[in-house]
């Protein structure tokens, strides 16, 4: 029986967290920051230990790794993109859309999690579809429903169909594909990853409707959420501007569930909107505010869900 969710996450405490250009080009959501990068890393770095404490307060069990000084990363908190666990032992590595977030990609943690009590069955190296710049940015790009071996996808600069349907035929998940779009400054613009509209739990899911375009599209989304009996709460695209679609669901050690969401997600969010995630989950807020205006991502790109079986 497959779970939904995890009640282990990895997540990396950043050593050069900082503004990144490259990345910049088709995520809307970074601003640039007058701070000096020494002051940025140092206040991601509090937003980031009070995080990872908020998740341990509540029963998770939450793996510290440190980012290395060399070579820079300044994304490195975000370590959902580069890698994805399972729980037949497979862990998958992902085409990355920026050059220098490929350095994000380590052995030594791979080797780490061998090395403290997980199994490893399989390691599967997607990186290849970079040499023809084709990029799948792991749970970023792909939304797991797991039990019922779906992925939905938003297709972008970061999320191309060929690897997409490879992991696909890959896992056993069917492909729910379709294009969110979001106006910035005017002009209409792909949605640069799933997670930034979607989000799916155990008994609900989170979605910025209104950003897919396509009519077809948008009741295929809602067809298969419904035929698998999760409740569907919409968001607006303005709660989505606020990381509200950027959420995942853990539990502790106890099986407790919890959805884990920004302070600024979180504020964005109507009562009943609440209230609803509410019924099936407690709510976790960590406050981030560093990390999401200058890295432009928020609380579910830090965390890397554990789902490798124990040795």
């Amino acid at each position: 029986m497959y779970q939904q969710t995890t009640s282990t996450i990895l997540m990396v405490r950043p050593a050069n967290f900082g503004f990144n250009p490259e990345t910049a080009e088709n995520n809307f959501y970074q601003q640039r920051d007058g701070r000096d990068s020494i002051e940025i890393n140092q206040l991601a770095q509090v937003e980031f230990d009070g995080f990872v404490r908020l998740l341990r307060e509540h029963g998770v069990r939450v793996l510290v790794i440190d980012d290395t000084s060399e070579p820079k990363k300044t994304d490195a908190i975000f370590p959902n993109n580069w890698f994805s666990t399972h729980e037949d032992g497979k862990i998958i590595l992902y085409p990355m859309f920026s050059p220098n977030r490929r350095l994000e990609r380590r052995k030594d943690i791979i080797e780490w999690l061998i090395n403290n009590g997980f199994k490893v069955n399989e390691i599967i190296d997607l990186s290849f579809f970079e040499k023809d710049n084709q990029y799948l940015e792991g749970t970023g790009s792909l939304i797991l429903d797991r039990v019922n071996h779906i992925v939905y996808a938003s297709k972008s600069e970061r999320t191309h169909p060929v690897p997409l349907e490879y992991f696909g035929r890959l896992m056993d998940f069917e492909v729910v594909d379709f294009t969110a779009s979001q106006v910035i400054d005017g002009k209409s613009s792909p949605i640069y990853h799933t997670n930034v509209m979607m989000h799916v739990g155990t008994d609900i899911a989170i979605v910025c409707l209104e950003s897919i375009s396509l009519a077809s599209e948008r009741l295929r989304v809602q067809v298969y959420i419904e035929k698998t009996g999760k409740k569907l709460i919409p968001i607006s695209a303005k709660q989505k501007f606020q990381f509200a679609g950027n959420m995942l669901e853990v539990k502790n050690q106890k099986g407790e569930k919890f959805t884990v969401m920004s302070d600024a997600a979180y504020q964005s969010l109507a009562d009943a909107q609440r209230n609803a995630i509410s019924k099936f989950t407690k709510i976790i807020v960590p406050k981030i505010p560093t990390i999401e205006k200058i890295g432009g991502g928020s609380a579910r790109c830090m965390m890397a869900e554990i789902f490798l079986p124990s040795v």
